[in-house]
């Protein structure tokens, strides 16, 4: 296996570039959809004077959408990883 192989990410093992970048950005997106339900629930504390109630809606939304597509993208990966359709309703290409 050459350098540029590596870097095009074409190993044979399919452990390339392209899915680890894709999984780290499937781990961001889980990162940035609870940080962003959280500072929602901040402002919404700070203007209705709720105290730590929005902040814990915020954060308990964020983990839920979060995982859902954390475990959407994973499905979608696995399915393309092993032959399948790249489709959300399962329907084949």
């Amino acid at each position: 296996m050459a350098a540029d192989d590596f870097k095009r990410g074409n190993r044979k093992d399919g452990q390339g570039s392209a899915s680890w970048t894709r999984l780290a950005g499937i781990g961001f997106e889980l990162v940035a959809a609870v940080g962003a339900f959280i500072l929602v629930g901040y402002w919404w504390d700070r203007h209705f004077g709720t105290g730590p109630k929005g902040v814990l809606v915020g954060a308990v939304l964020g983990l839920i959408g979060g995982m859902y597509n954390l475990v959407r993208q994973s499905l979608l990966a696995t399915r393309a990883a092993a032959g399948g359709s790249d489709t959300s309703d399962g329907d084949k290409r």
